[in-house]
């Protein structure tokens, strides 16, 4: 079996479906579950608060079960900057959830590559993937995904990306992003990881890249966001990454 039919095979028997939606085609309905299931992770979010944020993205990577329930959703903007006199692509993350019942699945993991994949080949313009993170188990999908990014836990952090990562940074969320630290600062009516969901186990914690991440973002069971840029270039990818990649590029 080649490794796409593989991969196929896997989300099918995880009886989990991903669909890319354009934010404006949302109803009501589709739009009060992914509302249910935020206020189910994060606390201190008004649902104005999450509608808003909602309506500045152009797509939502939904997952549903095999009932039509949705247990997961990523919301996403893509946008062109002018850094330094180069033009650049960015593909923000917005607000990502999947259900607890479902963090083995790889369903959403695969759909979100082929997606970058496809947003990628849409434009000869670099391409970079602008994500903040409350939580290590988010920050953990950075080295599964790609070789370089920044900041990385293994040290030898390219300074021309961290630069990048700065002015990019600056331009999209000015004062309240601090370069010294590479922190996003929780303001008033920003949402923070639930408790029950910020809790690091002692098996967790262990781990390097986690303690990295608890220690250049110690206020993140506040809300505090680490700032994190990565290349969207299949020679930066992993090899199963750079697969699914290719395949939502040609798709």
């Amino acid at each position: 079996m080649g490794y796409g039919m593989a991969a196929r095979e896997r989300e099918r028997a995880s009886s989990l479906i991903a669909e890319v939606v354009a934010v404006a085609d949302l109803g009501g309905r589709r739009r009060d579950a992914l509302w249910a299931l935020f206020a189910r992770y994060y606390d201190r979010v008004e649902r104005a608060r999450f509608e808003r944020d909602l309506d500045a993205k152009d797509e939502v990577i939904v997952v549903a079960d095999a009932a039509g329930e949705i247990v997961g959703f990523s919301t996403l903007v893509v946008e062109t900057m002018t850094i330094d006199g180069r033009p650049i692509r960015l593909v923000f993350s917005g607000d990502t959830v999947v259900d607890r019942a479902h963090w083995g699945s790889q369903t959403f993991a695969f759909a979100w590559i082929r997606r970058l994949g496809a947003i990628a080949a849409a434009s000869p313009l670099p391409a970079y993937w602008l994500l903040i993170v409350k939580g290590h188990r988010t920050y953990r999908y950075l080295p599964a995904f790609a070789g370089a990014y920044v900041p990385d836990w293994r040290g030898g952090d390219d300074p021309a990306l961290l630069r990048l990562r700065d002015a990019v940074a600056v331009r999209r969320f000015g004062e309240a992003y601090d370069p010294a630290t590479g922190l996003l600062r929780a303001a008033p009516g920003d949402g923070r990881l639930a408790p029950r969901w910020a809790e690091v186990t002692p098996r967790e914690a262990a781990r390097p890249d986690v303690r990295f991440f608890l220690e250049r973002n110690p206020g993140h069971a506040e809300g505090d966001e680490l700032v994190c840029l990565c290349p969207i270039d299949p020679a930066n990818m992993r090899p199963l990454t750079r697969r699914l990649f290719l395949d939502g590029a040609v798709a």
